[in-house]
């Protein structure tokens, strides 16, 4: 079995040979690693998509807005990932984001996740029919896993969530009831013993 060292070094090295900059080709070697750690198929998607970028030529999008759509080819997901890491503090208010048209979003994906990391939000993707919650690069959840995933997306619809509980006020004080049992009232040898320098000082 391959490390995730060694897929991150190989993909680097082979988007370099491709044509993408040093800086970019680093970029794709940290996010197909990270699809090889959630179980997507980074490797095999990425392998096709090289093999048709030899004869079709993918547009970039430089530049994101709420409403993005391609008039010719389908977009790079190479080139989109990164404007949309790079442009991440601006478009993560807004109310929400569609992309038209992208090829293999499935290397598109792994640059959302890292994208909910940096924006500390959770990300809810809509790729045709296929919902996706990407939560904080620590997980992606989908009930896609199991089926191949598509080469070309028609829509992608991505929507930035708020941090907000998942319990009540009610159900929140109920536990923390419970919890005031095990708080100790502080006495006088609590406060001698407490942490801190004391008498002496070794430093």
């Amino acid at each position: 079995m391959r490390s995730l060292s060694e897929i991150e070094t190989a993909v680097k090295r082979a988007s370099r040979a491709v044509g993408f900059s040093w800086g970019n080709s680093e970029e794709v070697g940290k996010s197909v690693r990270q699809l090889e750690l959630f179980g997507l198929k980074g490797i095999k998607n990425l392998n096709q998509y090289y093999k048709e970028k030899e004869t079709k030529k993918f547009e970039d999008l430089n530049l994101i807005s709420e409403t993005n759509e391609t008039s010719l080819e389908a977009y790079c997901p190479i080139i989109l990932g990164i404007s949309f890491l790079d442009q991440i503090k601006t478009i993560e208010n807004f109310k929400t984001i569609k992309f038209k048209k992208v090829a293999y979003p499935i290397l598109f994906l792994s640059f959302l996740s890292r994208a909910s990391e940096i924006s500390g939000k959770k990300i809810h993707a809509v790729f045709d029919q296929t919902e996706i919650l990407l939560n904080l690069n620590v997980n992606i959840s989908s009930n896609f896993f199991n089926q191949e995933f598509p080469e070309f997306a028609n829509e992608i619809e991505i929507k930035f969530i708020d941090n907000k509980d998942n319990f009540n006020d009610l159900d929140w004080n109920s536990l923390y009831k419970l919890a005031e049992d095990t708080f100790v009232e502080e006495s006088d040898s609590l406060k001698q013993g407490a942490a801190g320098a004391g008498l002496t000082d070794n430093d």
